[in-house]
């Protein structure tokens, strides 16, 4: 599979996976349809508009206008679904875990296309997979899961990007490299939600006399 082929799909998925956890912030705020309807679209192409304006491009939904379709879709779907979920929150993490592995490697790969150096691409493909998320939870009143005391999130999406950088260096496919950062950040996350996996966290210490 090419490039020019994987970006749209990694893009189009992205925003509908990051627009149905937006929806589900929604749910928990007991919002009305047209609620939903912002906080999908929100967070679907709030990471993305930012990489774009940053890259110098034009933003993808004022390209492609059926990516607020999309956004609009998922959130009338959930808007009619939330109250069949047992734990909204729970579908919520693992929602968010596969819009992020999939956004991660879209925002590297859309950085490499517009020439920008490794550190550039590391840096967008992780405001891509993080920036929605934030506006989400900020927006929801929520506490953003990339602050969340010792989870691998920030890490996640640094650590994917950085894969994909390395790959490509060392002459992988730029599709290969992307589907392995994907993986990464998936395996990331998961085993953090799911077996606990963290990071040291700091800890404050009396001062020394």
């Amino acid at each position: 599979m090419s490039l020019s082929i994987l970006l749209p799909w990694l893009d189009y998925a992205s925003v509908l996976v990051f627009a149905l956890t937006g929806a589900l912030v929604a749910s928990r705020g007991q919002l009305d349809v047209v609620g939903f309807i912002f906080f999908a679209t929100l967070t679907g192409i709030g990471g993305g508009t930012l990489r774009d304006l940053l890259l110098g491009r034009t933003p993808i939904w004022m390209e492609r206008s059926e990516l607020l379709l999309l956004t609009s879709g998922a959130a009338i779907l959930v808007f009619f679904t939330a109250h069949l979920l047992e734990s909204r929150y729970r579908v919520l993490l693992w929602l968010d875990a596969f819009a992020l592995a999939v956004a991660i490697p879209a925002g590297v790969g859309v950085a490499m296309t517009s020439g920008a150096d490794p550190i550039v691409t590391v840096a967008m493909g992780v405001i891509t997979g993080t920036l929605g998320g934030i506006m989400r939870d900020v927006v929801g009143n929520e506490v953003p899961l990339v602050l969340k005391q010792g989870e691998l999130y920030i890490t996640a999406a640094f650590g994917g990007a950085l894969v994909a950088v390395i790959l490509i260096f060392v002459g992988f496919p730029r599709p290969m490299a992307l589907i392995f950062c994907g993986m990464v950040v998936l395996a990331l996350r998961a085993g953090s939600m799911a077996l606990g996996w963290r990071l040291p966290t700091y800890r404050a210490r009396p001062p020394r006399l």
